[in-house]
């Protein structure tokens, strides 16, 4: 997305509530007792800093460290980042970096960020904060991720030729800040000790089955929340200091301006209608700019898309990482096929080992929010409690600190995923699970499966004959409404979340399918795959898929969902247009959860060919939808006979 990193939301930017893109917990309550300060790092006392408020942990911060603010790192074309350092004044010797490079406004650190910040300092680390070129007090101008093969390279190199520096990094961040990281660890750098990367994905340009290049796009659609992003995150004419100011000047123009104009506030929830879609936010007034030069990318597979900041998976992997991840994230999928590549891609045993995944219930880089009496939107997921910092502490101090203990994470499993319906931590040592076996359920009706009031059924047995067709019709200017499921930093256009998917289910351009109550709990852990067999009147026009967990109460809690816009089905550098009356095969790009369907639920899948605003709208014209302001009209067909089946595979755990 890069979301917080680029496309950060990719990214991809809650700023509000993630602040520099590190996991959003509030700070309040009186400051206790200082931290004590031992005479080695062995016997370093540390503070639980949990309940200090801002203030406390400023004085904290002034009295531990070594502050240098507005220092100009120089790059190899000349243009110089602004860094923020941070250095302990207690530990003798070189000490190790936590680096943390960001698009969003660091001026001022609060909250979990400041927090942080005062424990690395507290454990014996330099803690880095840099803003990406284009951005803030930098030079330079901006582009998506930064520039991680260089500017992240160059940033490398300069930490560890400092006198203080044990040449030893770890890289650290959430969405924006964390999106940058992943083309980084293909240069391996030498002082690339360890990475954590939260929330990832839209660093992501292909792996495996997923094109979406940075999470742009999903099965060839393009999501609307990177236009909403780039509103706020990419401005071509922004303001800057001038060149050539001492440090004395620059860090005194920061006290009192942080080069973060406000643009004016757009409803959000009814720009996104406006068309053409490339237009959203040139209608606006904004002048053209990234969003624009993105946009003009005809296929997902442009060979633009391989030339900037996105990691592809025809690259090596250099780096040990610990993965944070979340059902309901925007990239869930990419971000554990990801997690995959770098177990395989590794250029050497302790980068192919040293891979650790995480994945909770919760949305974008809100792993803050894991406790007790979990909810994600409608459903109740009882305790996901988790303790994020201290495993991001031991495997730094593994990977970071000569004087580590060789164990120290070792004993720590490969995965650990929050099992949904179960509502219980779960560990494997690969994903999907090894135990996971595919099974697949078949789209089953008497070709009235028309919302959820229709007769279409979720079968474990396949279709013995020729079943009536499911004919829907899809209208483009009255798209079926997102509810929930996974997405992120889009101007509060779509809430993520296990949210109750009836208020779709009721339209008569929703066909769903649902298995008969469950006799025995069904636990599901893996990618979930979906091929229909499917034909249109229209020369193009998407079809999506959502995966939906039924209580006894009705209550329909969506899972994951996916889409595939059909002139892509042979690949995401052609485009190849539906013929009236051909049927033809879509394998979609999977789903990816772990939930169990208890027993006296269901099993629900739905069929559309929309999911807005969460996916722009195909127009059915054939044409360039994003160019484009009238649409036309498609009726659409899912099919499911004994050689047409149409279907989902569920890896179950047996």
């Amino acid at each position: 997305m890069m979301k917080r990193t680029l496309l950060a939301c990719a990214g991809l930017a809650i700023a509000a509530l993630v602040g520099l893109g590190l996991p959003a917990i509030s700070q309040t309550g009186p400051a206790p007792a200082s931290a004590l300060e031992a005479a080695s790092d062995d016997e370093r006392v540390l503070t639980d800093y949990s309940k200090w408020t801002d203030a406390a942990l400023n004085a904290e911060l002034a009295k531990r460290a070594v502050i240098e603010r507005k220092t100009l790192m120089p790059m190899r074309d000349g243009v110089h980042l602004s860094t923020d350092i941070y250095r302990p004044k207690d530990v003798d010797g070189p000490v190790p970096t936590i680096f943390v490079r960001t698009p969003y406004n660091m001026n001022t650190l609060s909250g979990r960020s400041l927090r942080e910040t005062v424990e690395g300092i507290d454990r014996g680390y330099a803690v880095i904060y840099q803003n990406e070129r284009g951005r803030y007090f930098s030079e330079g101008v901006f582009e998506i991720l930064g520039y991680p093969r260089t500017d992240g390279y160059d940033a490398l190199t300069w930490i560890a030729e400092q006198p203080w520096s044990n040449k030893k990094v770890g890289t650290l961040g959430c969405s924006s800040t964390a999106e940058w990281q992943l083309q980084l660890a293909a240069t391996n750098h030498p002082a690339h000790a360890a990475m954590v990367p939260m929330a990832s994905g839209a660093g992501i340009g292909r792996v495996g089955e997923f094109h979406e290049q940075g999470n742009w796009y999903r099965g060839g659609v393009p999501r609307t929340l990177f236009s909403i992003w780039l509103y706020d995150t990419d401005n071509p004419m922004r303001a800057q200091i001038p060149e050539g100011l001492e440090p004395e000047m620059r860090q005194y123009l920061s006290a009192y301006s942080d080069l973060n104009p406000k643009k004016p506030d757009v409803t959000w929830a009814k720009q996104v209608w406006h068309l053409p879609y490339a237009e959203m936010l040139t209608s606006l007034g904004e002048p053209s700019g990234t969003n624009e030069k993105l946009i003009a990318r005809a296929k997902p597979d442009d060979p633009e898309w391989f030339k900037g900041g996105l990691y592809h998976d025809n690259e090596s992997w250099g780096v040990p990482a610990l993965w944070y991840n979340s059902w309901y994230d925007v990239s869930i999928g990419p971000n554990m096929a990801l997690y995959n590549h770098a177990t395989k891609a590794g250029v050497d045993a302790e980068a192919r080992d040293n891979q650790y995944a995480i994945v909770g219930p919760s949305v974008h880089c809100a792993y803050g929010s894991l406790g007790p009496n979990f909810k994600s939107g409608d459903r109740e997921l009882g305790d996901a409690s988790l303790n994020v910092m201290a495993d991001v502490w031991d495997f730094f101090d593994r990977f970071l600190k000569p004087k580590a203990d060789a164990d120290a994470f070792q004993d720590k499993p490969k995965i650990r995923y929050f099992q949904m319906g179960d509502n219980a931590w779960r560990t494997a040592d690969q994903w999907p699970p090894k135990q996971a076996e595919e099974v697949k359920l078949y789209l089953r009706s008497g070709g009235k499966a028309n919302s959820m009031f229709g007769d279409g059924k979720l079968s474990f047995s396949a279709p013995s004959g020729n079943e009536p067709v499911d004919t829907f019709v899809y209208d483009p200017k009255t798209p079926v409404q997102t509810i929930g499921g996974g997405d992120c930093c889009n101007g509060g256009v779509v809430v993520p979340g296990a949210f109750d998917q009836r208020p779709v289910e009721v339209r008569h351009d929703v066909l769903v399918y649902t298995s008969d109550p469950l006799t025995q709990p069904i636990a599901v852990a893996g990618f979930v795959d979906a091929i229909l067999h499917v034909s249109s009147d229209a020369k193009d026009t998407d079809f999506a898929v959502k995966l939906v967990d039924v209580a006894p109460d009705g209550t329909a809690f969506i899972i994951d969902d996916t889409i595939l816009r059909a002139r892509f089905r042979e690949g995401y550098d052609r485009e190849v247009f539906m013929e009236k009356g051909k049927t033809y095969k879509l394998d979609f790009t999977p789903m990816t959860t772990a939930n169990t369907f208890l027993p006296g639920h269901r099993i629900r899948v739905e069929i559309s060919s929309s999911s807005f605003p969460k996916y722009a709208r195909n127009l059915n014209t054939g044409g360039r939808n994003e160019f484009e302001k009238d649409g036309v009209v498609a009726t659409n067909q899912v099919r499911h006979t004994k050689s047409l089946p149409s279907y989902i595979v569920l890896p179950i755990i047996r």
